[in-house]
């Protein structure tokens, strides 16, 4: 008899780790979502195999439960399911952006036959809903687990087997630790660039210019500011003493440049910089992180007619998918820049060898 997995929240979390689920187990997929439209489009789109129509019916014959949704609904979730029998040894995980409140919320509402692992896939996309799902979304990305107090090796073993169509590469560590390094890399920079776009849509109002100089690179290192609000109010509220930390030492951190600016200090700013430079350039550059990933490739590109259909015939040629493409036109030293954007960094590097090859001048940051 197959097993059931049952995932609640047919968004692109949780229909990417159905899609995963599906090309590697014979399972059983059930979905369900408050939204009836987005669960008839999961199951039209082959995303799941059958809807639950609430709640209880799917939970109640499930061997797995992934929790796909925000996390105050997480936690909500969690509470209702303890009412529900579900059945002896039951796998129960979630997909949030923050463990410490779900990890109490499943110790305090699971019964003993109930295996709670918290997890975190940390990989997404600017876009959403079901019908941005992809199979591959998760790929060489970290999946965190935050084993519960019921979890035993065998769990975390059936769990991981379970979701190895995602290709993640697993880790586990405590509740804590995870809100703590997730805050850093993960959480308080989508503040700092929600923060940019405001002091921006604040300039505008008396120099409406701005926001035309800042097509290019401000979109690009406040894109993540585009993320869904739901989730990151939910995120920071559920990681509030992570968060009060990271604002203290960021205003002794702007503090300390501002001193710099201050005392027109160019040799502290130089090394300022030159030190950030260096430590930025030992990251793992193929890894996917806690940020979603995009594998751009800049192409100088002259301007004439003709000039991106030419690059775009090139890829297309060797079955080279580009996801975007994306005309630039705030270089002074150039005539024009193309941003491809592929789908792995695989991808990236077979279409620059390609256009290197044809005489374009390419380049990633």
């Amino acid at each position: 008899m197959k097993r059931t997995a049952f995932v609640v929240g047919m968004g692109l979390i949780g229909g990417s780790i159905s899609l995963a689920i599906k090309r590697d187990q014979d399972i059983h997929l059930v979905g369900y979502d408050i939204s009836a439209e987005q669960l008839h489009m999961a199951k039209a789109l082959g995303v799941i195999d059958e809807a639950a129509s609430s709640l209880e019916e799917g939970a109640q014959a499930a061997d797995f439960i992934i929790l796909a949704v925000p996390v105050s609904k997480t936690i909500e979730l969690i509470e209702q399911l303890s009412t529900i029998s579900l059945k002896q040894g039951v796998i129960v995980t979630d997909v949030g952006s923050t463990k410490q409140d779900i990890a109490a919320a499943a110790d305090t509402h699971f019964s003993d036959n109930v295996c709670f692992i918290g997890g975190h896939p940390m990989a997404g996309s600017h876009k959403s809903g079901v019908e941005a799902a992809k199979a591959h979304l998760f790929e060489n990305a970290f999946y965190l687990l935050a084993p519960g107090k019921n979890s035993e090796p065998r769990h975390i073993i059936a769990l991981q087997n379970l979701l190895k169509g995602t290709k993640a590469r697993f880790l586990q560590m405590e509740p804590q630790q995870h809100d703590k390094l997730a805050g850093t890399v993960s959480h308080f920079p989508h503040i700092i660039a929600a923060s940019l776009v405001h002091q921006l849509k604040k300039l505008e109002k008396t120099d409406p210019e701005v926001a035309q100089l800042a097509a290019g690179g401000f979109r690009d290192i406040t894109r993540i500011a585009s993320a869904s609000p739901v989730m990151w109010r939910d995120v920071l509220l559920h990681n509030k003493e992570e968060m009060l930390r990271l604002f203290a030492e960021w205003q002794i951190e702007m503090d300390s440049v501002k001193e710099m600016v201050e005392r027109c200090d160019g040799k502290a700013i130089h090394a300022y910089f030159q030190e950030a430079k260096a430590f930025r350039e030992e990251l793992p550059q193929r890894e996917k992180g806690a940020i979603p990933a995009f594998y751009d490739l800049f192409v100088d590109v002259p301007d004439h007619p003709g000039v991106i259909s030419d690059v775009t015939r090139i890829l297309a040629n060797k079955e080279i998918s580009i996801t975007n493409i994306r005309i630039l036109e705030t270089r002074e030293d150039i005539m024009g820049v193309l941003r491809l954007s592929f789908r792995s960094e695989e991808d990236r590097i077979y279409a620059q060898k390609e256009l290197k090859r044809h005489m374009y001048e390419t380049y990633t940051i």
